[in-house]
């Protein structure tokens, strides 16, 4: 499929790379000819220089026969513009990137409907969201929802005196009362999609599926389950921040910004009127004990520089502070974070790119059981689908026992209107099931590429 990106900031090179090592044939649209450059030395897509609402910079990226146009440059305003001139123009698909809060639900709605956007995205958002929900279950490492939180994949890493090392798949499934699956295990570089027999170690990381109540039962069973985290510290004021607090707020918890910029200081104080918003430099450790970092629940980085969010959080670590956790978005700091402790790591440039691969092969496959969800897991190395099931698939009525799978696919657990069904091998598909796959080493665009 052909698809424009226009503005290739980090997030839109971001979702460039992603799409165009799916396979798509990418087009990058920049105002910086220094930008294009780079891109199409570095990557296998084409580039044009020029303004994305410019009809001929449109005309010359290939716009009228495109499957996909998403806006991504820093303006909301420049988004939702180029969107409009780019449908008009005969682009099938737009999307465009929408940060600011002011543009509420009813107005987005309004704007989507009317300027006929495909889809908004607002990658501060979806960080914060992604935020809060392991903010409220502060044991996992991250957390990825499905079905409208029907069911949730938990990342959970083993430690030393874990009750599931030296025990396999099928003994810890028969130990516990829960109802979960185990799906996914990184053990160093290594992911693995295990079998009944496969063995645990101390220090894997795993993926852990099963409905809200049922994890938090396995968890309070396992010993390790903590708290909803109240008491936040947030360092740095950014939109991810605004949004954050927001939730937490109305979830009854106490946040506590501190953010270096005066300005910023008086926006926050008025639109989060119940937070406490300290002007000063996170950095500084005397402030951030002053503060009250060893007192709180959760430290959360969020500053726009990778590297201090990092050694910030090391430093609320040596305070022992329960969670905490980190905003990266260069892909080469996040493996270096996590090899020295760091292990709950956001990046809304990552979240926003599955979610354009996820809608990218949606499109490509509209007609059959097409990808409704999709996260990559395990450093990327994993993905997680969702898939709604169609009358006509080959699949429905068939034992999961009877499915010939195809190598390193597990199908992780079935939605079945309000009912969640972690599944045994005698579990049928049903038509308007929505089902969960657990994949590595597989680019899956339909249920039927599970198949061998």
């Amino acid at each position: 499929m052909k698809i424009i990106i226009a503005g290739c900031g980090k997030i839109g090179t971001s979702v460039l790379a992603n799409l165009a090592q799916e396979g798509h044939d990418v087009v990058a649209v920049d105002n910086k000819n220094e930008v294009i450059t780079e891109l199409t030395n570095v990557y296998d897509v084409m580039g044009v220089c020029g303004n994305a609402v410019d009809c001929g910079t449109l005309e010359e990226a290939g716009v009228s026969n495109c499957g996909m146009f998403v806006a991504m440059t820093d303006s909301d305003e420049l988004n939702m513009l180029s969107c409009f001139i780019a449908k008009k123009m005969g682009a099938q698909n737009t999307i465009a990137r929408i940060r600011n809060p002011e543009y509420n639900d009813s107005s987005l709605g309004f704007m989507r409907q009317h300027l006929e956007l495909s889809m908004s995205i607002n990658p501060e958002l979806r960080a914060a969201i992604e935020l809060y929900n392991i903010l409220k279950f502060p044991t996992a490492i991250k957390i990825e929802t499905f079905s409208r939180r029907s069911l949730e994949m938990v990342e959970y890493k083993l430690a030393e005196d874990s009750e599931l090392a030296g025990r396999n798949i099928l003994e810890i499934r028969k130990k516990y009362d829960a109802k979960f699956l185990i799906c996914c295990v990184q053990r160093g570089e290594e992911v693995y999609i295990p079998g009944g027999m496969f063995t645990l170690e101390a220090g894997d990381k795993i993926g852990l599926t099963a409905s809200q109540s049922e994890m938090q039962k396995l968890m309070k069973e396992l010993k390790i389950h903590r708290r909803q985290a109240k008491n936040i510290l947030i360092l740095g004021g950014s939109k991810t921040a605004f949004y954050l607090a927001k939730m937490l707020e109305n979830s009854g918890g106490t946040v506590k910004i501190i953010e270096q910029d005066e300005k910023r200081c008086l926006e926050l104080t008025s639109d989060l009127p119940s937070a406490t918003i300290i002007h000063g430099n996170g950095v500084q450790q005397e402030l951030l004990m002053e503060e009250g970092l060893s007192e709180c629940d959760a430290f959360v980085a969020l500053t726009g520089i990778d590297e201090e969010n990092i050694l910030i959080s090391i430093f609320a670590n040596m305070q022992n502070v329960p969670k905490t956790i980190v905003k990266i978005n260069r892909d080469e700091l996040v493996s270096m974070a996590q090899k020295i402790g760091i292990e709950s790591i956001v990046s809304p440039k990552t979240i926003t790119s599955n979610i354009l691969v996820q809608y990218a092969r949606a499109l490509e496959n509209s007609s059959g059981s097409a990808v409704e969800t999709l996260y990559k897991i395990f450093d990327g190395k994993a993905e997680a689908l969702e898939f709604i099931i169609s009358s006509e698939s080959s699949l429905t009525g068939v034992m999961l026992k009877d499915i010939r799978l195809k190598p390193n696919i597990l199908i992780g657990g079935i939605m079945r209107g309000r009912k969640t069904i972690i599944p045994s091998g005698t579990d049928m598909i049903l038509p308007g099931d929505r089902v969960i796959v657990i994949s590595s080493n597989n680019r899956l665009n339909d249920i039927l590429d599970i198949l061998k």
